[in-house]
């Protein structure tokens, strides 16, 4: 018991309240507490009759106790975490700011699809992200095959379709991850060649940093969006 608390206080603070705030959901859901139908997401009842809370709590419910839930456990828990003590080491904000983006994206994408939860499109971006940030991460596939990192979501979005589940969401991840990336990778190097004035799209305000405790005024002005070392571990890890 006490090895398991360590290890869930190893992980770090926002994959832990990430990870906390999904369990909980889930527990209050199997023992009748609240309702799923209380918790989904739809655009009329959010915008039109301000039940603003399914902003959030569609990002939260992965369903009931089962192999699915742990499946979406265990990726949400491994990748939101590889991505918070990797890319965002000492970068809170920055990280609170990427997961900012892809509840963002993906909500005003889901309106136009006939989608309730939106937890697995979130898990899907960091998969993706943390995928194209580790190209070198040799990984396995049920011992079968062994393919490098950023086919991952697409081994996983296979394995869904044969398993012949909707991958509706799946794909609006891989999209919405492909936006970040892009925006926080791609384009500062474009923008830094062609000497273009605002080189960083992505850059989390003073009032971001100071929730997260990474506000150091003596800091300002140095370009925060220094990358931070990946952790070794990372890259001697096989799936």
């Amino acid at each position: 018991m006490i090895v398991c608390f360590c290890r869930y206080m190893d992980i770090p603070v926002i994959s832990r309240l990430y990870l906390t705030s999904a369990f909980l959901t889930t527990a209050a859901c199997a023992v009748d507490l609240i309702s799923p139908y209380r918790l989904y997401f739809n655009a009329n009842l959010i915008f039109q009759q301000g039940q603003l809370w399914r902003l959030v709590t569609s990002f939260l419910y992965f369903g009931m106790f089962s192999i699915d839930f742990l499946f979406h456990m265990y990726f949400l828990v491994r990748y939101c975490r590889l991505l918070e003590e990797g890319d965002f080491r000492g970068r809170t904000a920055n990280f609170v700011l990427l997961l900012l983006f892809g509840v963002v994206a993906i909500v005003a994408v889901a309106p136009f699809f006939s989608v309730h939860f939106l937890g697995s499109s979130l898990t899907f971006m960091m998969t993706y992200i943390w995928g194209r940030r580790n190209p070198s991460v040799r990984m396995s596939f049920l011992g079968v095959f062994t393919f490098s990192a950023p086919y991952l979501p697409w081994v996983m979005l296979t394995f869904s379709v044969l398993l012949g589940n909707p991958v509706t969401m799946d794909v609006i991840g891989i999209l919405v991850g492909h936006s970040y990336y892009f925006l926080e990778y791609i384009y500062p190097t474009i923008a830094e060649i062609r000497g273009w004035k605002i080189q960083r799209l992505l850059v989390p305000p003073k009032l971001l940093h100071w929730a997260c405790g990474t506000y150091y005024p003596e800091l300002e002005g140095q370009n925060d969006n220094e990358e931070q070392p990946i952790l070794d571990e990372q890259h001697e890890h096989n799936e």
